[in-house]
């Protein structure tokens, strides 16, 4: 089946001042899928209280190093929030891995937090807690309602440090003034 010309997948959905949920206010949700049955992505701004040492430690991994152990988790989205996922530079044969970009992957399996810790993990990542889904047409209604803007995903954003920068990061590849938007959506 040939991708829909409108696929937003390794896109990023930037969220407008519309959103006055709490969940993604400010958001910049990275896009891994987006067909006729429904949208799933993972917010890559949002942090968790957890640490990677946290998540070790319910996992019973062992980790020694402290710059592993200190890398923020994401919360990725309210959907499945007991569910772990990857989001990673350089495909290695961990299981549960599905392309989503050009070297953007998504993984959802325990081996390869096993690696991170490790050190022999990807070099590029964000462990994030949940993703965020959307049925059949209600991304697109949203996107009609300018509650989100889309823009081509970049890693330089993505794997960011500057978790609090990824949203303006990402709005200034745009080229254009926020406040330029209507508040107010229509058709033509």
């Amino acid at each position: 089946m040939p991708k829909a010309k409108n696929n937003l997948v390794d896109q990023y959905l930037l969220a407008t001042p519309s959103i006055q949920d709490p969940l993604f206010a400010s958001s910049v949700v990275y896009m891994c899928e987006h067909n006729q049955e429904g949208s799933m992505g993972v917010v890559i701004n949002h942090l968790s209280d957890q640490t990677l040492k946290n998540i070790f430690k319910q996992l019973d991994i062992e980790c020694d190093n402290p710059i592993i152990l200190d890398q923020p988790v994401y919360i990725g989205g309210p959907v499945k929030l007991q569910q772990g996922f990857v989001l990673h530079d350089a495909l290695t044969s961990w299981d549960k891995t599905i392309s989503v970009g050009k070297d953007t992957y998504l993984t959802s399996s325990r081996d390869i937090l096993e690696a991170i810790a490790q050190s022999k993990g990807p070099e590029h990542y964000l462990v994030l807690l949940g993703f965020s889904g959307w049925s059949g047409g209600q991304l697109e209604q949203e996107l009609q309602e300018n509650s989100w803007l889309t823009a081509r995903a970049n890693p330089a954003i993505t794997f960011s440090a500057e978790t609090d920068q990824k949203w303006q990061m990402a709005f200034d590849t745009l080229g254009f003034n926020l406040d330029s938007l209507s508040p107010t959506t229509g058709n033509a």
